[in-house]
């Protein structure tokens, strides 16, 4: 696909050309250009290219690049002549690449990161060498987070036609945590078409047309017994229908390490049905301690700590427990409180109500990511009420480390 003509963003119909400059562009077609200039340059890069593309094109996406960094407007000889100097485009795009988690330059496999969140999936396989050529997320706050961590805009709602288009014909693995909703004539078991109007349709369209060696999906443990069972079913069956041999199983992030029980469904698939025979879930379990993911109270914003009327009632509704520290209190819908060494799992939005730390103060934005397992040199790059959200929504890491290494093993011997 690497920036050939039939999907360059010069087709985007929203450019306008007014007196030798450029004027960009409606923010649905800045966002998809910016997902597009900078996964380029990352492919390029993987390849040892970088720059080597059509000047036309470049020039385009220099413009809208400059727009989107509140630059003045370029003309076109002005533009040419900056995309003729790869020198100064390493600097100019230096943000790309002066990442935490950047690209392999000699990639052993590929994979494509769907409903992308902050790349919780897509760290362990970056960790490996793989190389992501094309990523997507529609919330736009998780998009930051994941640009300034790999350096890379993903794309936006993948269930749109022309953002398929973007996905290179050949890659190896396909991941994808994506959200489960209700499907559309649920019970009837056509396979494919019961997925109409549901996610998992995108994530099986895709599966149908690239044919990866691969995948690696993720959802909440309610997906198995939703709709007594037929979603899964029907999720199984189209799988199935497309060719691919799978295994799955219900994982905890307590059993690899992380103070937060978590429950998580994860689906492994081959096109080698060697290949999945071979695969297996048995991981041996890992001790965990909160303390270790805790910061020091000092260093904590002091706004995340309770009022002494939240911290009273905490205190009158613990009375009769027995408290140790470290601890994690939580909260439930019935206004009980538990004190326990872990956490419960992180929600999108009630953990900041729900959980607190020593029955004194919330989590930090830190502390959070380290409850999902992320490495300190994880970038935060949006506001700590984002932070809560994105964790809440996010995998716990060193679980999916374990299967995407068990998944290399294997894809290693048969490629």
């Amino acid at each position: 696909m690497y920036m050939n003509n039939k999907y360059a963003i010069v087709n985007f119909p929203e450019a306008i050309e007014e007196d030798g400059f450029v004027k960009i562009f409606s923010e649905k077609s800045l966002d998809d250009s910016i997902a597009l200039l900078s996964q380029e340059l990352h492919n390029l890069k993987a390849q040892g290219r970088y720059y080597s593309v059509d000047m036309g094109e470049m020039v385009q996406l220099l413009a809208e690049y400059f727009n989107y960094k509140n630059i003045h407007l370029y003309n076109t000889e002005q533009l040419q002549s900056i995309a003729a100097d790869s020198a100064f485009q390493h600097d100019l795009f230096n943000d790309f690449f002066d990442i935490p988690f950047p690209t392999s330059t000699k990639p052993k496999f590929t994979f494509i990161d769907l409903f992308a969140g902050i790349g919780g999936i897509r760290l362990p396989f970056t960790e490996m060498g793989y190389h992501c050529v094309f990523s997507s997320e529609w919330d736009n706050k998780a998009k930051e987070t994941y640009m300034a961590n790999f350096g890379e805009l993903p794309f936006g709602d993948i269930t749109k036609e022309h953002i398929k288009q973007y996905i290179p014909k050949n890659f190896d693995i396909l991941l994808a945590g994506f959200p489960c909703q209700a499907f559309s004539i649920m019970g009837k078991m056509k396979g494919f078409e019961d997925t109409r109007g549901t996610l998992f349709f995108d994530v099986a369209t895709i599966l149908d047309r690239h044919r990866p060696k691969a995948f690696l999906l993720e959802n909440v443990k309610q997906l198995v017994s939703h709709n007594a069972g037929k979603t899964f079913a029907t999720i199984q069956q189209v799988l199935s229908d497309l060719g691919y041999h799978y295994k799955w199983k219900i994982l905890n992030a307590l059993d690899f390490g992380l103070p937060q029980k978590r429950e998580r469904v994860i689906i492994v698939g081959f096109l080698d049905k060697g290949a999945c025979d071979t695969f297996n879930f048995d991981f041996e379990k890992i001790p965990y301690n909160l303390a270790s993911i805790l910061e020091d109270d000092k260093d904590v914003d002091p706004k995340l700590f309770v009022s002494e009327e939240i911290s009273k009632k905490r205190q009158q509704k613990t009375e009769k427990k027995q408290i140790f520290y470290p601890s994690v209190w939580h909260e439930n819908k019935s206004k009980n409180i538990s004190v326990l060494d872990h956490a419960c799992a992180l929600r999108t939005g009630a953990s900041y109500n729900y959980l607190l730390i020593n029955g004194i103060r919330r989590p930090s934005s830190r502390e959070l990511l380290r409850f999902q397992g992320f490495p300190d040199n994880f970038k935060i790059a949006v506001s700590h009420g984002e932070i809560r959200k994105q964790t809440g929504n996010s995998v716990a890491v060193p679980m999916i480390r374990a299967v995407a290494q068990r998944m290399n093993n294997i894809l290693e011997k048969i490629h």
